[in-house]
């Protein structure tokens, strides 16, 4: 049966991700705040909507956006760091969560990520407690909670991991930086083609009621690992300080339970 999926956030996963699910046979309802983006979603095939949240009221046509949408993926990460002015995430994702229960939709994704379990050391799965230590990190769990406590709702978490792919990479960031710490600490990354892979087999799957922790299975260290990529590049590889704490490794141990999800791309 064909569904009508609706992307709220169409950046730099929202697009991609709207337009392989278009490929896949959907209809996709997609949303920009900007009105030379809106005319791009229209190219590709999605519906445009020019939405924009604020933490006091959803400038845009919300209901419209949401008429006859099966799966909501809510994909607006929260704008609580950098120069620009910050904002409460969760005042955002409170008015678009009584918007939602306005409406037909019941089945919700929600990007977050893997910032939630802040400085947690050693291998930390879908079962350990989140503890933020960023004001990002904070408010995304909250916006978990809100969505995965209403029991009217059928959520399905996603904690993804530091994102790469297409102009993204951490290793162009961190080019030519010195004295960096964390050296040893195992990397937690994951492509933006398996950031796709594993939403759309939420979907197919009918995968709800769940967090999922979404990195790729390999976590060489940040030392080893930075330094290669900066070499493949041609750019100067950071520098790191003697060995520190904070040691995270993220497993993903329910990932696999979704039909055996094998991973696409990898981060090397």
């Amino acid at each position: 049966m064909n569904k009508k999926i609706g992307v709220i956030g169409c950046g730099w996963m929202g697009l991609p991700l709207a337009e392989s699910l278009i490929a896949s046979g959907y209809t996709v309802n997609g949303t920009s705040t900007s009105n030379e983006k809106i005319s791009v979603l229209k190219e590709r095939g999605i519906t445009p909507f020019k939405i924009a949240l604020s933490e006091n009221e959803i400038n845009g046509d919300i209901d419209a956006f949401l008429d006859s949408v099966s799966v909501l993926v809510i994909n607006i990460p929260p704008k609580l760091r950098g120069k620009g002015p910050k904002e409460s995430y969760i005042a955002k994702i409170t008015l678009l969560h009584q918007a939602i229960k306005k409406s037909t939709v019941k089945n919700i994704i929600f990007t977050s990520s893997t910032a939630v379990y802040g400085d947690t050391e050693g291998i930390v799965t879908e079962k350990t407690v989140p503890q933020p230590t960023t004001e990002s990190g904070i408010q995304l769990v909250q916006c978990e909670d809100l969505l995965k406590n209403d029991k009217e709702l059928n959520t399905t978490i996603i904690r993804f991991g530091g994102l790469i792919g297409p102009n993204r990479h951490p290793a162009t960031m961190l080019s030519g930086r010195e004295n960096l710490s964390g050296g040893d600490a195992p990397v937690n990354l994951i492509h933006l083609d398996d950031c796709i892979g594993i939403i759309k087999r939420v979907i197919e799957c009918d995968h709800y009621n769940d967090v999922l922790n979404a990195v790729y299975p390999e976590h060489p260290t940040k030392k080893e690992y930075y330094t290669k990529q900066a070499a493949k590049r041609g750019i100067p590889a950071p520098k790191y300080a003697a060995t520190g704490k904070n040691q995270k490794l993220v497993s993903i141990c329910s990932i696999f339970l979704i039909n055996n999800y094998n991973f696409l791309t990898s981060i090397n």
